[in-house]
């Protein structure tokens, strides 16, 4: 039970942490000051909203979103939820295409050499299963966790920095539900497509704790690393690399391997989706249909990396919350209907 919910927890983190989160990005667009009760709010909301999300999965052993979103939103709702999702995916992936642009122009290499080196290899990686995804996630996810907390723990103990010295500004809390209203969507998305894998309740329990609980720690840690450099994130598109510029450039190159590899996985799983989504739609391999979907998505990425997290995130955050309402409350009214 406990190796798959640990396998359960990975999936969610990779769904979460692209490149937009582990970079700083996100975080800084959200957070930033008086955003510590924000955070713990956040922690809150998403245990009990992956939770909700796998028990709805698990009982109806479903292999899409679709079910999930019938019951949490009606089937009217789900139809319009059903085109988010896919504008989502899209935008999502473009996003992080734009992040392997950034990261590699932090090299001084062309921004399109990094746009072509993730493109590539996200073309060819249709030849393999799903289950492709999930082994890397597994892979991928303990270095990427380790790496930037090692980094960032590092970062605090050479700065001096209190975790405490700002809690007594708690002025951004509200923060909170747009921002885990952001990371809904592509956790119905994915979620929503392994209840027929769960095979016990008590590895969702542990997947939604263990995730939320890693995340919130991480998220605390990282938004106080970014106050404390607040001056200085408006001169990089990357804020963890304002984070790294005083270390050696050997632990340079190991983080910014890991980012890429992260946005990559995010990257995958949201073509994935989206190819699945209409491959019903066109009679020609799912590597053909990739190769489409992504030369579509390469003119997008032209906006930057910032800008798209800047103007996406935010107008995604907002469009869910009803979402996020309706998994807030699916328990109070499904602990009504049994009291009935």
């Amino acid at each position: 039970m406990w190796s798959s919910g640990i396998k359960w927890i990975f999936l969610i983190i990779g769904t979460t942490i692209g490149a937009g989160y582990a970079s700083g990005r996100e975080l800084w667009q959200f957070f930033g000051h008086g955003s510590s009760f924000a955070i713990l709010l956040f922690t809150i909301m998403f245990a009990v909203c992956c939770y909700v999300i796998l028990i709805i999965s698990y009982e109806n052993k479903s292999t899409h979103y679709i079910p999930v979103l019938h019951l949490l939103v009606g089937k009217r709702l789900s139809k319009l939820y059903d085109v988010l999702i896919l504008f989502y995916l899209f935008s999502t992936t473009v996003i992080m295409m734009a992040g392997s642009g950034a990261t590699w122009q932090a090299f001084n290499i062309s921004y399109w050499w990094g746009i072509i080196v993730v493109a590539l290899p996200l073309i060819l990686a249709f030849v393999r299963d799903i289950k492709g995804i999930l082994n890397m996630n597994t892979f991928i996810l303990p270095l990427l966790i380790g790496g930037l907390l090692y980094v960032l723990l590092s970062f605090v103990k050479q700065q001096e920095i209190s975790f405490f010295s700002h809690l007594h500004e708690q002025f951004n809390w509200s923060s909170a539900f747009t921002f885990t209203a952001l990371n809904i969507l592509p956790l119905v998305a994915v979620l929503g497509a392994v209840g027929n894998h769960i095979k016990r309740k008590g590895e969702i329990l542990i997947a939604s704790v263990g995730s939320a609980c890693i995340l919130g720690v991480m998220t605390f840690i990282y938004n106080n690393s970014l106050i404390h450099i607040s001056e200085e994130i408006l001169l990089y598109e990357i804020p963890l690399f304002a984070i790294l510029k005083n270390y050696p450039y050997n632990m340079f190159i190991i983080i910014s391997i890991l980012l890429w590899l992260a946005l990559f996985t995010t990257a995958l799983a949201g073509t994935l989706g989206i190819v699945k989504r209409i491959e019903g739609f066109f009679q020609i391999p799912l590597w053909k249909l990739a190769f489409i979907v992504v030369v579509i998505m390469i003119p997008f990425t032209s906006f930057g990396f910032s800008t798209l997290i800047e103007y996406l995130y935010p107008l995604y955050g907002l469009l869910n919350l009803y979402l996020l309402s309706a998994l807030l409350i699916y328990p109070i009214l499904q602990r009504s209907e049994k009291i009935k």
